[in-house]
């Protein structure tokens, strides 16, 4: 594993300016780097273990960026949220909670510790191993399919507000194709949308066979309802319990497909929300 190495922890932990931290855990994970936990921990050459990991992300005191990964999911989640609040929070881990010093950043940064040099790949003797880096965003693919859903998720009202109900065409009740599968997406999308008819098929069937951990995600909305995400290969899906849904596809650049209600829509994601991983 990339960074394990004495000597590259002893580089990040001597002097580490911390510049932010995220949670990687199977409810709470940074979405650009997988589909789903297991994914984004090998992203980062990480075994995917239960309880996850904090990474801490700074310089070191030549300014060479570190990610530091510890087993204190605690003391990040409260670091990040005393940040949120505006407050300050010296997050300073224990040196026995150090799970690796990974040479690199697995995220984009935009700011920097003052008074060193400003960021740059630790030297190649220091760093054994591969230099982490951003995924590639600049062009459409999941990762920018994946943080748009990210997105969307965010800004909820925003998004909503853009959707008349009247767009989408009454429902009809179900009926069934000769495969035996519904027709749900032709009632309460585009007509005829091969992608939408994709994805909820491949969504119900976690209903049946569940993911790999993380793939479904559920997290706290307004009101009884839950803000729900789901992702598979090349799709990404953000509802809210109690409302409809939004799909992006990696062969459609850019664009967010609505899902409406419909007879089917509720019970799918009712059911999703069942299997679900969430926040402790």
């Amino acid at each position: 594993m990339a960074g394990t190495d004495e000597d590259a922890v002893a580089a990040a932990d001597d002097a580490l300016y911390v510049l932010t931290a995220v949670l990687l855990t199977p409810a709470q994970f940074p979405s650009v780097l997988g589909d789903d936990y297991p994914e984004a921990c090998a992203a980062l050459g990480l075994a995917p273990c239960a309880d996850g990991y904090g990474l801490v992300l700074g310089q070191d005191g030549d300014g060479a960026r570190w990610t530091v990964v510890i087993d204190d999911v605690s003391l990040v989640a409260v670091a990040i949220a005393s940040w949120d609040c505006g407050m300050e929070y010296d997050l300073s881990p224990d040196e026995r909670t150090v799970v690796a010093a990974l040479p690199g950043w697995p995220l984009a940064v935009a700011v920097a510790a003052p008074g060193v040099p400003a960021p740059h790949d630790p030297d190649p003797e220091v760093a054994d191993g591969p230099v982490l880096s951003p995924p590639d965003t600049s062009t459409w693919g999941p990762a920018q399919r994946r943080l748009g859903a990210d997105e969307i998720a965010l800004q909820w009202a925003v998004w909503r507000e853009q959707i008349d109900d009247a767009d989408f065409p009454a429902p009809v009740g179900r009926s069934e194709a000769n495969d035996g599968s519904s027709d749900e997406a032709d009632e309460n999308a585009p007509k005829g949308h091969s992608g939408i008819r994709r994805v909820l098929a491949e969504a119900r069937a976690y209903v049946d066979s569940p993911p790999p951990l993380g793939r479904v995600r559920s997290s706290f909305a307004p009101g009884d309802a839950r803000t729900l995400r789901a992702d598979g290969p090349g799709w990404s899906l953000v509802a809210r319990t109690d409302d409809i849904a939004f799909v992006l596809l990696d062969e459609e650049p850019g664009e967010v497909l609505p899902i409406g209600r419909g007879p089917e829509l509720p019970g799918l994601l009712e059911a999703l929300d069942k299997l679900a991983v969430r926040p402790s």
